[in-house]
């Protein structure tokens, strides 16, 4: 196990420093790291580090999105009202309505077993694109417009929008039946989400305003309150209908709100956890790809990949009209938008597991849209932001971008 965990720490972070050198994402290079070493090519990951992958990754997601929380000033979110309400659900819906009337034509397969494709491919990862978001805010890009803000929210409560889509879904292929009341939980867990942070977030916040304690302690404290979060959700998710992370992200809006100064210090100490927790991702996500799954899967996975990607793009679109936002600004939305990795590789062989007929193709249309959009949309990003975005004068620009 420890051998495994130094290949994983060693190897992903060479390759990650060895592919900004060449001026591509790390993250490209940790994908690649974890390829080679995961299960598929080399076999060097220790079952017990594979057994425990969704768990790990989910304590890497869990770091970035309280950072995001911390880091999220609320008041530049508001700004923006209706278009970071928008961006939580209809490039996903865009998405799955693309892969619909498009994967049938395509790969031969149902428009029932289309919407389940639909429903895990469309999901946009927070895990590239919260702490690139993150770089952009403190590097004072998009900020007079709250740019990175708006892609930052409308990720973070994309997946649980998705996910709920893909339970329905798969219930709806498993019996036959399609349950409308499976939707009517996706407002409910958003909002007892939000609630149940906030006010963990607040008290949280007060305490550390009144009881002198150290930074590291409150970053365990707040981790911590995270984990149970978590844990109420994995155990009791299907009786009450609620969002752990986007609970997580409000702890750290609210902490924020009530000692800024303390989520600013914060914020630096998890930004220092995230570099192991980032290269422990990566690598873990490469891992779960299949290599063979993804040579067989040929042209037409390819195909109808970047296919769905233009209805997602056109529904960011739609989300940003009657906007302030600039054709170029609506463009680096449009791109930022489309990178794909932890919901991909977390229910990727779900229908597999449950035995659907399309399990093997699901798996397989999800493990090369890690492959091709979490790598190119983080690269899109890199290569964009300074050219279609404005930087503020006002904002601290000497901080540096991940």
């Amino acid at each position: 196990m420890f051998f495994s965990l130094a290949i994983i720490l060693c190897a992903g972070l060479f390759a990650g420093l060895l592919c900004k050198k060449i001026h591509l994402p790390s993250l490209l290079g940790m994908l690649a790291v974890g390829i080679i070493i995961g299960p598929y090519v080399l076999n060097l990951i220790d079952s017990s580090i594979l057994d425990i992958s969704a768990e790990l990754r989910k304590i890497a997601l869990i770091i970035i999105l309280a950072r995001a929380g911390l880091s999220l000033n609320i008041s530049d979110l508001k700004k923006v009202g209706r278009p970071a309400v928008l961006m939580c659900f209809l490039p996903a819906c865009f998405e799955i309505i693309g892969m619909i009337l498009l994967a049938p034509m395509l790969l031969g397969i149902s428009v029932v077993d289309a919407a389940i494709m639909g429903a895990v491919v469309g999901a946009v990862s927070p895990a590239v694109i919260v702490p690139k978001m993150i770089s952009l805010m403190e590097n004072g890009y998009g900020t007079e417009k709250s740019i990175p803000q708006l892609i930052l929210a409308g990720a973070s409560v994309d997946d649980v929008f998705v996910i709920v889509m893909f339970s329905a879904f798969t219930g709806l292929a498993k019996s036959g039946n399609f349950s409308a009341l499976s939707f009517a939980t996706i407002p409910i867990s958003i909002i007892l989400g939000i609630a149940v942070g906030v006010a963990v977030g607040y008290l949280l916040g007060i305490i550390f305003k009144k009881i002198h304690i150290r930074d590291t302690v409150k970053l365990i404290i707040i981790m911590s309150a995270a984990f149970l979060l978590v844990a109420f959700e994995d155990n009791f998710g299907s009786v009450v209908p609620f969002s752990s992370l986007i609970a997580v992200m409000c702890i750290g809006i609210a902490v924020q709100n009530v000692k800024a100064e303390t989520a600013q210090r914060l914020s630096v100490r998890y930004s220092k956890m995230w570099v192991i927790a980032e290269i422990i991702l990566f690598v873990l996500v490469g891992a779960t790809v299949n290599i063979e799954y993804a040579v067989k899967a040929g042209a037409a996975a390819v195909i109808l990949i970047f296919a769905v990607l233009i209805f997602r793009m056109l529904g960011v679109f739609i989300c940003l009209i009657k906007t302030k936002l600039n054709i170029k600004e609506r463009l680096f939305c449009m791109l930022a938008y489309t990178p794909k990795a932890t919901v991909q590789a977390a229910i990727g062989g779900v229908p597999l597991a449950m035995g659907l007929s399309c399990g093997n193709i699901v798996l397989t249309v999800a493990v090369l849209s890690i492959i091709i959009t979490a790598p190119l949309g983080a690269f899109l990003i890199d290569l964009t932001y300074k050219r279609l975005l404005e930087k503020s004068v006002n904002e601290n620009t000497d901080s540096t971008a991940n």
